[in-house]
C-alpha cells in the first residue's frame, strides 16, 4: 500500500480534536481527546494516533455522545451522534493539538 492512500485514510478516522477546558484538564494526565469516525475501532485509533503525531499510546477509550433535540428560533432540529476517543499516551510522550496536523 502506498504512504499517501495510508495516510489519509487515518485522517478518516480522526476528525479533529476536541479543545474544551476538560479535555486541557485531560491533558495534565496525560490524555489527548479526539472527535473520531463513527465506525472507527480502538486499534484504528490508536494506530492512525501513533502514524500521525509519531507517539506510543498506552490505551483508547471511547464513548459515543447521543444527539439531542433541539429548538432555535423555533425551528426543532436533531443534532447528530458523536465518537469521541480519550487516548492516553505513554509517560514522556505528548501531543500538541492546538498546532494542527
Amino acid at each position: 500500500m502506498s504512504k499517501g492512500v495510508q495516510d489519509s485514510r487515518y485522517y478518516d478516522v480522526i476528525v479533529s480534536p476536541i479543545i474544551t477546558e476538560k479535555a486541557t484538564m485531560a491533558s495534565e494526565h496525560n490524555q489527548v481527546i479526539f472527535k473520531v469516525a463513527m465506525n472507527a475501532t480502538k486499534p484504528q485509533i490508536k494506530e492512525a494516533v501513533e502514524r500521525l503525531f509519531d507517539v506510543k499510546v498506552k490505551r483508547v477509550n471511547t464513548m459515543v455522545r447521543k444527539g439531542k433535540l433541539k429548538a432555535f428560533r423555533g425551528v426543532r432540529s436533531h443534532r447528530s451522534d458523536v465518537k469521541k476517543a480519550i487516548v492516553t499516551l505513554e509517560e514522556g510522550q505528548s501531543i500538541d493539538v492546538t498546532t494542527g496536523l
